[in-house]
C-alpha cells in the first residue's frame, strides 16, 4: 500500500470517528439546576466519594479532564477556571450547555433508577433529554428499584402491627405476582428497551445456577418483620442474596418466555464502582452459570467490567447472548488505561459484540468528556492496528460504526437511521443501518445486473447545472476493496462557476474538494451500462463544505429532526420538447417549437404524438425499472409541453430522484433527436415550466394545525427571500404572472388555489408553486424547509387568511382582511436584496453559502444582460 493510500486510510478513519453519531446505551439522569451546586463536581472523573474524592485532584483522569474542559470552555486550564466557566454556562443557559455537552449523541438509554442518597438532590426525568438529542430517550428499568418499591408497598403499615406466618406468605406471593406483571407490562412498552440489575453492588455476581425460592421466602420474611411503611424503617434497598437472586432469575425467565423473536436485554453492572461495591465479587466471570441458564436472553456486561475487561471479552466471544460494554472508563481512567482496556476487549471479543456508553450521570460534563475521550481512544488504537496491518482502514472504520451505533441499534431494536455528523455535530446524511460498507452496498446493488462500465457521481452547482464525473466501475471497486474509501478530486472553483464555465470574481482555480459518492443513492442509468450516485463535497480532511448544496439540505433535515419534524416531498417535472434547428454546420444550434397538432392542457390527442412514444413513455418505463414509479403524466398547455408527477420520498431522496428523472427523460429526448428544456417561460404567450414541490409533514401530529401552520407561516414570512433560490434566474420572473395558474405574484395561500404560491391540498400536504426547473433543487428545498423551520422555532402564527379566489382580484379591504398585502419580488435582483435583508434565513442557511450564491447570481445577471432577448432564450434552452 502506498504512503498516499495510508494517508487516505487515516483520513477515512478519522472522518468516521468524528462523524459517526453515538447511541449511548447506558446513562442516567442529570441534576436539575438548583441541585447542581450542592453536589461535588469533582465526581465527574472518579467513583470516589466522601473524604476520598478530594485526592482525585491529583489523578491523571482529573488532570486530563481539566485540559479538555478548558479547551471547550475557552478558559485557563486550571480546575478553578473550569469550575467558574461551567457555573457561568449554567447560569446563562443551562439547557444550551447540556445540549452542547450531548453533541454527537443520537439518543440515550436512561437508567433512571439511580438516585442520590440525599433527597435534597433533584434529577430531571429521563425524557428531559428528548429536546436535547435528535432521537427521544428511552428507559432502562432497574430491577432492584422496582422490586424495592413493590416490596415496601406490601410491608405492614405502621398502624397495622405484625402479621402471622400466613400473612407473610400471602404478601410474598402478592409481591412476586406484582413483580411479574410489572416486567410483563415493561416488555410491552416501546419506551422501555432494557432492564438493569445492580446485584453486583448488593450481593455480588456469583448468582446461583437455579433460583432458590426457599431462600427468597426467608429473606422476605425477615424484611416483612423488620420494615414498616411510612416510618424510618421503610424498605428501600434490596441487598438480600436469596431474594435478589430469585428476582434476577424471575426477570430472565419472563424475558426468555416472552413472545416474539426480539428479547429485551438485561444490563448488569460489572467491575468498578464506588466503595459500596465489593470488587472481588464484581467480575463478570461469576455470571457464567447464569448466562448458560438463559441462552436466549441478551446479557450486557456494563462498564468494561474494569479491571476484569478480558473476562468480559471472553464471555462475549463464547456466548451468543453476551455483549460487552466499554463505558464508564471514559472519563474515569487515564488515557493510557482507556487505550489498554480497549485493546484488551479486542483481544478476544468480536467487534459486533461491543457496545459503548457514557454512563453519564448527574453532570452533563460526564457526557461531554466521555464522548471526547472515546473518539480519541478509537483513533489511537485503531490507527495503530491499521498501520500494523492487523486490520484494514476500512475494517477500522467499520468497527467504529459498529461500536458507537450499529450494535446498540440492533440489540435494542431501535430502528434508527445512521446519519453522519458534520464537524459541528449536526447530522449530514443517511448510511446503511445494516452496517454494510460502501463496497458491500455497491456489490449488493450490482448483484444480478449486467455489470455496468461506469459509475456517475453527480453534483448540482450553484447555478443548478447538473455536473458529473464518470469513473470506470472496475476502478471504483478496486479502490473500495483496498480500503473502502472512494472519492474524486474536484477543483474548488466548481462552486464558483457560471454556466459557461467562467469563474466569478473572487474565486480561483486553486485548492481541491473531494467528491464523495453517497452509495445509498445508487440507481441504474440514465444511460445503458451506467449507474448513478449523488455526491457530497468534503474537504481533504473529511470535514463538510459549507458551499455544498446537498450537504446543506442534509443539515437542514437534521435540524428538522431535532424539532421532531420529518417530511415527504414529491416533485412535478414540467418540460417542453423542442426541435433542433441548425441551418448549416457553422451555425449555432437553435431550438424551435415542435409540430404541436393543436396541443392543449390534458388534450387526449397529444397522447398519440410520436414524441410521447419516443420520449415520455420509454423514460417512464425506464424509471419504473429503476424502482421510481411515476404517478401520472399529461400534456400541459404550451406546445410540446408535458407534466410528469414523481412519487414522494424523504426530502434528500426526492431531490436525488428529481435530478435523475430529468436526466433519464433528457437522454431519451436526445435519442429521439429533440431537446428537453426546463426553461421557465419558453414562449411569451403560453404557460411556463415549473417544478412544483408537494410537502407533507410525516412526523407524529404532522396533520394537526398546531404543527403545520407555524411551518407554512414561516415559509410565507420568508417567501420573498426564499424566491432568490426558487426563482433563481432572470427568466424565472417572466413566469411570475397573475391569473395564469402559476402561483401569482402575491404572498398568500389558499386551499386548492392554484393562483397562490402556497396551495393547501389537505392537512399538512401543501404545494409550493413558486419553484422552477432552473433552481438548484437542493438549495431551493433547503430554503423552503429552512423558512418553515424558522416558523416552528419562532412559533409563527398563520396570520394570512385562506384565500379562496385569485389574489389579483381582491379588493383593498379583502387584502387587509386576509393579510395579502405583500408582493413577491419582481426580479432576481430584488429577490437577492430580500435575501440579504433576511438575516435569520441567511444565518440558518450559512453566511458563506449565501454570500457565494449571491455573487454567482449577480455575475449571471450581468452576463445575461449582454444578450438580446432571443439569444438569452436560446442560451437557456441549450443549458436547461
Amino acid at each position: 500500500m502506498s504512503s498516499s493510500t495510508k494517508l487516505t486510510g487515516q483520513a477515512l478513519l478519522s472522518h468516521t470517528i468524528q462523524t459517526t453519531p453515538i447511541i449511548d446505551h447506558h446513562a442516567h439522569p442529570i441534576l436539575q439546576p438548583d441541585s447542581v451546586p450542592r453536589y461535588p463536581l469533582l465526581s465527574i472523573t472518579t467513583e470516589a466519594n466522601g473524604d476520598a474524592i478530594h485526592a482525585s485532584l491529583t489523578s491523571l483522569s482529573h488532570l486530563r479532564a481539566v485540559k479538555q474542559l478548558a479547551k471547550v470552555l475557552q478558559c485557563a486550564p486550571t480546575w478553578e477556571s473550569v469550575v467558574n466557566a461551567i457555573e457561568q454556562r449554567r447560569l446563562h443557559d443551562y439547557d444550551q450547555w447540556v445540549r452542547q455537552c450531548l453533541a454527537g449523541i443520537e439518543t440515550i438509554l436512561v437508567d433512571d433508577g439511580l438516585v442520590p442518597s440525599d433527597d435534597e438532590y433533584e434529577l430531571y426525568p429521563y425524557d428531559y433529554f428528548d429536546g436535547l438529542v435528535p432521537t427521544p430517550a428511552t428507559r432502562v428499568l432497574r430491577l432492584e428499584k422496582i422490586a424495592a418499591d413493590i416490596i415496601n408497598a406490601h410491608c405492614p403499615e405502621q398502624v397495622s402491627g405484625r402479621k402471622t406466618t400466613e400473612d407473610v406468605a400471602k404478601a410474598f406471593d402478592e409481591v412476586i405476582e406484582e413483580f411479574d406483571m410489572t416486567i410483563l407490562r415493561a416488555i410491552s412498552k416501546p419506551e422501555i428497551v432494557a432492564f438493569k440489575s445492580v446485584i453486583c453492588y448488593r450481593t455480588g455476581l456469583a448468582i446461583s445456577r437455579k433460583p432458590d425460592a426457599a431462600a427468597a421466602r426467608a429473606d422476605f420474611d425477615n424484611i416483612y418483620r423488620t420494615h414498616t411503611q411510612g416510618t424510618d424503617k421503610e424498605f428501600t434497598r434490596l441487598e438480600h442474596r436469596g431474594l435478589n437472586e430469585f428476582l434476577v432469575h424471575r426477570l430472565a425467565s419472563i424475558i426468555q418466555n416472552a413472545e416474539g423473536l426480539h428479547k429485551k436485554p438485561i444490563q448488569f453492572h460489572t467491575g468498578l464502582g464506588d466503595n459500596d461495591i465489593t470488587l472481588s465479587k464484581a467480575s463478570p466471570a461469576h455470571l457464567q452459570d447464569f448466562i448458560r441458564e438463559y441462552p436466549t436472553v441478551p446479557i450486557v456486561l456494563l462498564h468494561a467490567s474494569y479491571p476484569y475487561t478480558r473476562e468480559a471479552g471472553y464471555l462475549a466471544s463464547v456466548y451468543a447472548n453476551v455483549y460487552a460494554d466499554i463505558g464508564e472508563i471514559f472519563p474515569c481512567l487515564s488515557q493510557d488505561g482507556q487505550e489498554t482496556a480497549l485493546r484488551q476487549i479486542l483481544e478476544l471479543c468480536p467487534w459486533s459484540k461491543i457496545l459503548w456508553s457514557t454512563d453519564g450521570h448527574y453532570f452533563p460534563e460526564t457526557y461531554l468528556l466521555a464522548v471526547l475521550q472515546i473518539r480519541e481512544a478509537l483513533g489511537k488504537v485503531l490507527g495503530e492496528y491499521a498501520r500494523k496491518h492487523h486490520i484494514t482502514w476500512h475494517e477500522a472504520s467499520e468497527l467504529v460504526r459498529r461500536v458507537l451505533f450499529l450494535n446498540a441499534n440492533h440489540l435494542y431494536s431501535l430502528g434508527l437511521p445512521l446519519r453522519s455528523l458534520d464537524d459541528s455535530g449536526n447530522h449530514l446524511h443517511l448510511r446503511n443501518t445494516t452496517g454494510a460498507s460502501d463496497l458491500e452496498t455497491l456489490e449488493a446493488f450490482l448483484e444480478g445486473k449486467p455489470e455496468p462500465y461506469f459509475l456517475r457521481i453527480y453534483w448540482n452547482d450553484l447555478t443548478a447545472m447538473p455536473r458529473l464525473r464518470a469513473i470506470p466501475l472496475q476502478r471504483v471497486l478496486s479502490d473500495l476493496r483496498e480500503d473502502d474509501n472512494f472519492s474524486v478530486g474536484i477543483t474548488k472553483a466548481s462552486l464558483g462557476l457560471l454556466q459557461n464555465d467562467v469563474i466569478i470574481p473572487g474565486v480561483a482555480a486553486t485548492g481541491e474538494y473531494r467528491l464523495h459518492p453517497d452509495f445509498s443513492s445508487l440507481v441504474v442509468g440514465p444511460s445503458p451500462r451506467h449507474v448513478t450516485t449523488f455526491g457530497d463535497f468534503r474537504e481533504q480532511d473529511g470535514s463538510h463544505v459549507p458551499l455544498c448544496p446537498r450537504s446543506l439540505l442534509q443539515r437542514l433535515l437534521d435540524l428538522a429532526s431535532r424539532q421532531r419534524l420529518t417530511f415527504q416531498v414529491g416533485f412535478e417535472i414540467e418540460l417542453v420538447l423542442f426541435q433542433r434547428v441548425r441551418e448549416d454546420v457553422t451555425a449555432q444550434q437553435t431550438y424551435a417549437v415542435i409540430d404541436n397538432d393543436g396541443h392543449a392542457w390534458s388534450v387526449s390527442r397529444m397522447m398519440d404524438h410520436p414524441l410521447v412514444e419516443q420520449v415520455i413513455e420509454p423514460a417512464i418505463a425506464a424509471l419504473a425499472d429503476q424502482g421510481i414509479l411515476v404517478e401520472q403524466f399529461h400534456p400541459e398547455s404550451a406546445p410540446g409541453q408535458f407534466e410528469i408527477v414523481l412519487p414522494s420520498y424523504p426530502p434528500l431522496q426526492a431531490v436525488d430522484t428529481l435530478i435523475h428523472a430529468r436526466n433519464v427523460i433528457s437522454g431519451f429526448a436526445n435519442q429521439a433527436g429533440v431537446r428537453m428544456s426546463l426553461h421557465p417561460k419558453p414562449f411569451a404567450t403560453t404557460c411556463g415550466n415549473a417544478s412544483h414541490a408537494h410537502i407533507s409533514i410525516t412526523s407524529p401530529g404532522g396533520d394537526r394545525p398546531e404543527t403545520y401552520e407555524p411551518f407554512y407561516a414561516g415559509i410565507l414570512r420568508h417567501l420573498p427571500a426564499v424566491c432568490a433560490f426558487t426563482y433563481s434566474n432572470p427568466a424565472s420572473y417572466d413566469r411570475l404572472r397573475d391569473s395564469t395558474w402559476a402561483g401569482g405574484r402575491w404572498v398568500a395561500w389558499g386551499t386548492q388555489n392554484r393562483e397562490t404560491p402556497l396551495r393547501k391540498v389537505e392537512g399538512s400536504h401543501w404545494e409550493v408553486k413558486c419553484i422552477d426547473g432552473l433552481a438548484n433543487p437542493y438549495l431551493a428545498l433547503s430554503a423552503v424547509l429552512g423558512a418553515g423551520l424558522l416558523g416552528v422555532q419562532d412559533e409563527e402564527r398563520l396570520v394570512w387568511g385562506d384565500c379562496e379566489v385569485d389574489p389579483a382580484t381582491l379588493t383593498d379591504n379583502d387584502r387587509a382582511e386576509l393579510n395579502v398585502e405583500r408582493l413577491l419580488p419582481p426580479s432576481l435582483e430584488v429577490a437577492l436584496g430580500e435575501l440579504g435583508r433576511d438575516e435569520e434565513l441567511a444565518a440558518l442557511l450559512g453566511e458563506e453559502l449565501v454570500e457565494r450564491y449571491a455573487a454567482i447570481k449577480e455575475a449571471e445577471i450581468s452576463f445575461l444582460a449582454t444578450l438580446s432577448a432571443e439569444d438569452r432564450r436560446q442560451w437557456i434552452l441549450a443549458r436547461y
